[in-house]
């Protein structure tokens, strides 16, 4: 069967690569293909699947910034997305029921107000994967995604607790001493180093000492993956931590999508409602909209949000699961529920791919706050004079930025997406401002200046560099453009996008380390 789960995985996986589609949804058509054989989950793909969750949610802690949840956009934001959201979907369900749909007919008031709670949730599964594929995962939008996910995350702990009666054991009270632990938490990541005892002790932070402390006091794990994540964000190690588990975490998500297929019996009847449900997506979507632009954020803030969001969740499901084992809710509306979460993704991923377009044709038909009353997370920005812009201020921009310092002075600017790396930037007395490259608006700010001779593309993530590209040639930028590029196909794919020079990272490390080498040492060689 494992060679099976295997191969059809791939396959499905690389069509939808090659259709344009985030490969997830290759994975879930072959869940309920493999259904539809006579295949069926079974606890090894569970378990998997479970893995990748935990590993996922450990890995956001080790990128959420705290004060982001604390912030009133997010807590505000998502609790008055959840109660309205509810409120308007038990409405048009109980239109529904009132018309004599037959699944909801035998349902009572308090039972679909239940079913539009699990509705309410997005997927945090599928909102990170798409921004880690986008490249946007801190970006402005992306953190206000993951920031409302996680609170959402939190209702669901709360609601499970209160509806199976089931609380926390005494001693869980002894949780709160966790951020006394940080600092030995701390050395070992100092002790371990940088290879495959770096991987272990992130499985063994993840699965032991967050899930596993967790629920050994009555808790749900992944909350405690989560915050054990959020606990070590603010180590030196965090970044390589979460790259180390990127790979080990996405293998174990293949089995997550894939058991959300291989776990329902799709039924005429089921998906008849499925698609019933799917015309809530849009009222969610307008919501959240809504919601978010009323704290003032900009429309393209708001719009990219809330198409991250615009899903059902795997949450619903384990809500759905949990009513339907106390009775709550009949079998048929939990497959409906879970062909409906299936559905939703493949129907958000072409969305979320082509989100920067969708803002393009809609944002001129959307009423934009007043750059003064804009949110101070989400203000536009002013370059000042600057001639070079460095786009991506981690480790190989921080290194053209003091290159560049050297050489020809303070000429440059670094554009860093994310606020807390920008502030120590500017510590070490580097000229680096906060800001999302791949944000039209945001290029519309900076070519005003019309001092700009030079940019640097230096961001992790390709599709990033490529958006970025993209808005310097539809702004026909007159400078200069370089590029860095982890493969060589990536390296073409840039020079036929524009760039005047493109850059293999691999290979420029190591000459500039021999170059490196050979000034500082200036060692003799015979000829």
């Amino acid at each position: 069967m494992e060679l099976i789960l295997i191969s059809t995985a791939f396959l499905a996986g690389f069509i939808a690569l090659k259709c344009d589609l985030p490969p997830l949804v290759g994975f879930l058509l072959a869940g309920f293909g493999l259904h539809a054989v006579g295949l069926q989950t079974n606890q090894t793909i569970i378990t998997l699947a479970d893995l990748g969750v935990t590993l996922l949610l450990f890995t956001i802690g080790l990128k959420l910034d705290i004060k982001t949840l604390l912030s009133k956009e997010i807590w505000a934001g998502a609790t008055l997305h959840n109660l309205l959201s509810t409120i308007l979907f038990s409405a048009v369900l109980m239109f529904f029921k009132f018309l004599g749909v037959s699944s909801l007919t035998e349902m009572s008031i308090d039972q679909v107000v239940l079913l539009g709670f699990a509705l309410s949730f997005s997927s945090t599964v599928f909102a990170v994967k798409s921004l880690q594929e986008k490249g946007e995962l801190n970006a402005t939008y992306g953190t206000i995604a993951i920031g409302i996910l996680v609170m959402q995350d939190i209702f669901a702990v709360v609601f499970l607790t209160a509806s199976t009666g089931k609380l926390p054991e005494w001693y869980a009270i002894g949780l709160f001493a966790l951020p006394l632990i940080r600092p030995l938490l701390y050395k070992l990541l100092d002790w371990v180093g940088h290879g495959e005892m770096l991987v272990l002790l992130g499985i063994f932070f993840a699965l032991v000492v967050g899930a596993g402390l967790f629920e050994l006091v009555g808790m749900k794990p992944d909350l405690g993956a989560l915050i054990l994540g959020m606990l070590l964000a603010d180590h030196k190690k965090s970044s390589e931590l979460s790259k180390s588990l990127f790979n080990l975490k996405e293998l174990f998500l293949v089995c997550f999508f894939l058991n959300i297929g291989l776990s329902a019996q799709p039924t005429l009847s089921g998906f008849a409602m499925a698609l019933l449900f799917l015309l809530l997506l849009p009222i969610k979507g307008v919501l959240y909209f809504a919601v978010l632009n009323g704290f003032k954020f900009r429309v393209r803030t708001s719009l990219l949000a809330s198409l991250s969001l615009f899903n059902f969740s795997e949450f619903g499901l384990i809500v759905g699961g949990l009513a339907f084992n106390m009775g709550w809710l009949s079998g048929d509306i939990l497959v409906a529920l879970a062909m409906a979460v299936s559905i939703s993704f493949i129907v958000s991923a072409p969305l979320n791919r082509h989100g920067h377009t969708l803002y393009q044709r809609s944002g001129r038909w959307l009423r934009e706050h007043a750059a003064e009353k804009l949110n101070t997370r989400d203000q536009l920005i002013n370059p000042g004079h600057a001639q070079v812009l460095i786009l991506g201020m981690g480790r190989i921009g921080t290194g053209a930025y003091d290159e560049l310092r050297h050489r020809y002075g303070k000429i440059s600017l670094g554009i860093e997406v994310r606020e807390d790396a920008a502030h120590e930037h500017k510590a070490l007395g580097r000229n680096v401002i906060a800001g999302d490259a791949t944000d039209p608006d945001f290029w519309e700010r900076i070519l005003d200046t019309a001092n700009v001779k030079l940019v640097l593309l230096a961001m992790p993530h390709h599709q990033g560099n490529q958006i970025a590209l993209q808005q310097l040639k539809s702004r026909h930028f007159q400078g200069q453009i370089a590029a860095i590029a982890e493969y060589p196909d990536q390296m073409d794919t840039l020079i036929e996008g524009g760039v005047d020079a493109a850059f293999n990272i691999y290979r420029e490390a190591g000459s500039g380390f021999a170059r490196h080498v050979c000034d500082q040492l200036q060692p003799k060689f015979s000829k």
